[in-house]
């Protein structure tokens, strides 16, 4: 007696097991947790970046187009403000604004950067920096030194 197609059929076509289904189930929750742990450096990271950039390059132009017109870097009591308003007693040479917009745009962390001229770690320029996610000022700063 041969056996008919069905039977044939239904000894082969087996589903799959609950323990084979909670293995997945176990990788894929493993794999996800993984995921997202590294999610923070990831972001992280990038947030550094744009403080880098920024910093080093960004106003970088606007500083130096200020220094040619002005004469010099605009004072630390004058500030970044200085690239959007010309400071007292200047507004005969400043010719800005030298950047867009009407604030000086925050660091990824929702802080202001911080200027200073002279500079402390830059003597013959500027400092620029950004405290990092640390909001302080520390050897995690992040700078154009």
């Amino acid at each position: 007696m041969t056996p008919s197609f069905r039977s044939v059929a239904k000894r082969t076509s087996r589903g799959f097991t609950l323990v084979e289904i909670l293995v997945v189930l176990a990788i894929l929750g493993l794999l996800a947790g993984l995921a997202i742990t590294k999610l923070d450096t990831i972001f992280g990271g990038a947030q550094e970046k744009t403080a880098e950039l920024f910093v080093n390059n960004t106003l970088k132009v606007p500083l130096r187009t200020y220094q040619m017109q002005v004469g010099d870097f605009p004072s630390t009591a004058e500030g970044l403000g200085a690239l959007l308003a010309a400071p007292a007693g200047k507004a005969d040479r400043w010719r800005g604004p030298y950047i867009e917009g009407k604030a000086i745009p925050l660091d990824p962390w929702g802080r202001p950067y911080q200027y200073r001229y002279p500079g402390t770690k830059n003597k013959t320029g500027y400092d620029l920096f950004s405290f990092g996610p640390g909001g302080v000022e520390d050897e995690k700063s992040i700078g154009n030194w």
